[in-house]
């Protein structure tokens, strides 16, 4: 009787129904893994869990982060999302809060568009330049700070289409969906995770969500929860040796070989 066998198929059964119970899904890049580098797949099931794990964000917000870094075109990962979208209406997400998070993906590179005005301004800047209408600068103070953005540059510049963006922010988000503060959340690890970092981003809203009264053990939770979306390459990587290994599997031997 081959009990190596036997012990080896029962450590791998053990492993895949950790991974799953830690992630929640699993693919034929595990499967890889799992046959090639066990090791690789148990630990990382145990990191990648951990700040979902272990933190104060709730479940819902915890899938919802989740599908902003999966939905963001930093990212662009459909079958995370997929993953995501679904266990985020398992523990009661609405209709309008997964739209109003899918609103701010929308919304994130305007940050950057607002800083490099910011810059171009610096160096171009000329004596006599347009003051920013009162109206325009008030809806400026009352919106910008919450999505980091710097927007007298831009205003300046190009009132129009501060006046559309500044539309965008406030009208295009759905109603009943998140709070003010959970948005916080969101934009955070959108603007924290490695795919799409932004430092002054990151500053600025960690500004307002500790004026909104959020913890910062949830900011911190927010901020680990989009180091691991790494593992996508690792991902790719298995998925495309799987298919150089079985293309190989048919080929000829190689000369000399």
């Amino acid at each position: 009787m081959n009990t190596t066998g036997i012990a080896d198929g029962a450590l791998r059964a053990q492993i895949k129904a950790f991974f799953i119970a830690e992630r929640g899904y699993w693919r034929p890049w595990t499967e890889t893994l799992l046959d090639l580098s066990p090791g690789f797949l148990q630990q990382y099931a145990r990191y990648a869990g951990y700040p979902a794990r272990t933190g104060p964000l709730t479940p819902r917000m915890v899938e919802l982060v989740y599908v902003a870094l999966d939905a963001s075109s930093s990212h662009l990962f459909a079958s995370g999302l997929q993953t995501h979208l679904r266990r985020a209406l398992e523990v009661g997400a609405t209709q309008a809060d997964l739209f109003d998070v899918l609103h701010l993906v929308a919304v994130q590179g305007v940050a950057s568009v607002c800083q490099a005005s910011d810059i171009l301004a610096e160096l171009t800047a000329s004596p006599g330049e347009p003051a920013i209408d009162a109206r325009l600068q008030q809806r400026i103070a009352r919106v910008g700070p919450a999505h980091a953005l710097s927007l007298a540059s831009l205003a300046r510049r190009d009132p129009g289409y501060a006046e559309v963006l500044l539309d965008f922010i406030e009208h295009g988000r759905p109603e009943g969906g998140l709070t003010p503060a959970e948005r916080s959340i969101v934009q955070l690890a959108l603007h924290a995770c490695f795919t799409a970092f932004n430092a002054e981003a990151v500053r600025q809203i960690v500004t307002t969500a500790l004026a909104q009264g959020v913890p910062a053990a949830e900011l911190q939770q927010a901020i680990q929860l989009g180091a691991h979306l790494a593992v996508h390459g690792t991902a790719l990587g298995a998925d495309v040796f799987q298919q150089v290994r079985d293309a190989g599997a048919g080929a000829p031997p190689a000369p000399g070989g």
